[in-house]
């Protein structure tokens, strides 16, 4: 009966790390660069967002000082640096989006030629996006919790 108990404890408790770890996050764009013309151009964007995890439920929120604005474009708009939104063009700082589907969103600053120059960013949302390490962290994880799930139902 003890050993029961145990495995069951240890259940609960993997299940509450898995639920807190699915909590949503907020994550400025750039870090400390903000977002403003990149120096180096686009790479420090991709590299930013490479560097993130995003999932649905995140808020992205783009910070900025001086004239720059937010907006969320098509993909082909995005490549082409065309400023045709999605919605309405962010203009006040901070600008907030909150990631509601596992769609990838393109943003770019519609100012002069800052897109051009590397102010845009691609968020990629869900495993297969830009971080298959992610999607192996999860995949394992769901592989113990079917383990243990699998081991306590043996043993009722």
């Amino acid at each position: 009966m003890t050993s029961r108990l145990g495995l069951v404890g240890c259940f609960i408790v993997i299940v509450a790390l898995v639920l807190k770890g699915s909590s949503a996050a907020t994550y400025t764009v750039g870090d400390e660069l903000t977002w403003t013309t990149p120096p180096g151009g686009e790479i420090a964007y991709s590299t930013w967002a490479r560097s993130k995890s995003f999932n649905i439920g995140d808020v992205i929120v783009f910070n900025w000082t001086g004239t720059h604005d937010v907006a969320e474009v098509a993909k082909e708009n995005y490549d082409n640096c065309t400023d045709t939104a999605i919605g309405s063009i962010q203009t006040t700082s901070p600008a907030n989006f909150t990631l509601t589907t596992n769609a990838t969103r393109y943003f770019i600053c519609t100012i002069s030629s800052h897109c051009e120059v590397g102010q845009k960013v691609t968020i990629g949302i869900g495993s297969d996006f830009w971080n298959s390490a992610s999607s192996l962290k999860y995949g394992a994880l769901s592989a113990v919790l079917s383990t243990i799930a699998i081991s306590f139902l043996t043993f009722f």
